[in-house]
């Protein structure tokens, strides 16, 4: 297959991203035999993701960081209150059992994850300012999930700050940095390689995430027949309460729309496969079905937010450049 078919075949993947979510999730409710094996495997599998976004990071990112620190701070501090303070009141309002409330809580504490810099892409929002605070939430990850999850939970965790602090290091940061450093090498001696790497990683990255999501919905059959509507419910009004008070917050710090709209969409979508790969890896299989749950359902609030937003353009728009991949 050429470039060109690579390409097609990467779009066409991540298009319909949900899609194939759904029928993965599907088949796993009908045969969890089937992908219950993956589940060892879900750090490797998150590692790859993350390495793909790695390798979508350019010097450039970082010099944002610089130019336009305050509405990156902005962006960056409402991810890190919002989401945490958010969950920890629905398990609070819904009585959620213990390892519910830890994977609402586990995705409340995440970075952003690189849907979000697609659906501000998508949405027309400003992408460098999302790209930006992605970035940021990501690399403060060791720091503040933990913090986040110690907090709120408390006596009741059996797992310490720096255990969790050393396993996000390793599935988060240390890919990133691999593939920023493979990217910067590539662009400077290779840059025919890097393009294709981008155009190939996208569709990785999609059956990364239909994969751990098919293993975690194996895991939990019995879990979803039973507290499949409250999971689902939390994760609803989670997502919301995200995507409305980025943009409401976007709107109060005087940002321009196209920035509000970044902020949204910073806010609202959390890397919920990092919570999935940290529910299995500390706590149990239980505790990965509302990250699960919450993975198939951003990627459906996403795209309708951004077509929303793109039906109506802004009109003091900063601008910004297109994303070369998502989770």
């Amino acid at each position: 297959m050429g470039t060109d078919g690579i390409r097609r075949a990467s779009r066409i993947a991540s298009k319909y991203f949900v899609v194939w979510v759904l029928v993965a999730s599907a088949l796993a409710l009908y045969s969890p035999g089937t992908f219950t094996p993956i589940a060892p495997y879900i750090t490797p599998l998150l590692g790859i993701i993350m390495l793909g976004m790695g390798l979508t990071l350019e010097p450039a990112d970082f010099r944002r960081l610089v130019e336009r620190p305050r509405d990156v701070a902005i962006g960056a501090i409402a991810q890190w209150l919002v989401m945490p303070l958010a969950a920890w009141g629905l398990v609070v309002a819904f009585d959620l059992p213990s390892a519910l409330a830890v994977g609402l809580i586990l995705v409340g504490a995440a970075p952003g994850g690189t849907a979000s810099n697609v659906m501000t892409y998508l949405g027309k929002g400003d992408v460098a300012l999302s790209v930006a605070i992605t970035t940021v939430t990501t690399l403060a990850a060791p720091v503040v999930m933990p913090a986040w999850v110690v907090f709120i939970l408390g006596e009741s965790l059996q797992v310490t700050f720096m255990e969790m602090f050393v396993t996000i290091v390793r599935i988060v940061v240390i890919p990133v940095g691999l593939g920023f450093a493979i990217r910067y090498v590539l662009d400077r001696r290779a840059p025919r390689v890097a393009e294709v790497g981008l155009d190939v990683f996208p569709a990785v990255s999609v059956a990364a995430i239909v994969a751990i999501v098919a293993a975690v919905v194996g895991l939990n059959v019995e879990n979803i027949l039973t507290a499949a509507a409250l999971a689902f419910a939390a994760v609803v009004i989670h997502n919301g309460v995200g995507l409305g008070a980025g943009y409401g917050i976007g709107k109060l710090t005087a940002m321009s729309e196209d920035r509000t709209r970044a902020c949204a969409f910073e806010v609202g979508l959390q890397n919920s496969g990092l919570a999935v790969a940290l529910a299995t890896s500390f706590f149990s299989p239980e505790a990965a079905l509302i990250p699960a749950l919450f993975s198939v359902w951003h990627n459906v609030s996403g795209p309708a937010l951004a077509s929303y937003f793109s039906a109506n353009p802004p009109a003091d728009a900063a601008g910004g450049t297109e994303p070369a991949t998502a989770d």
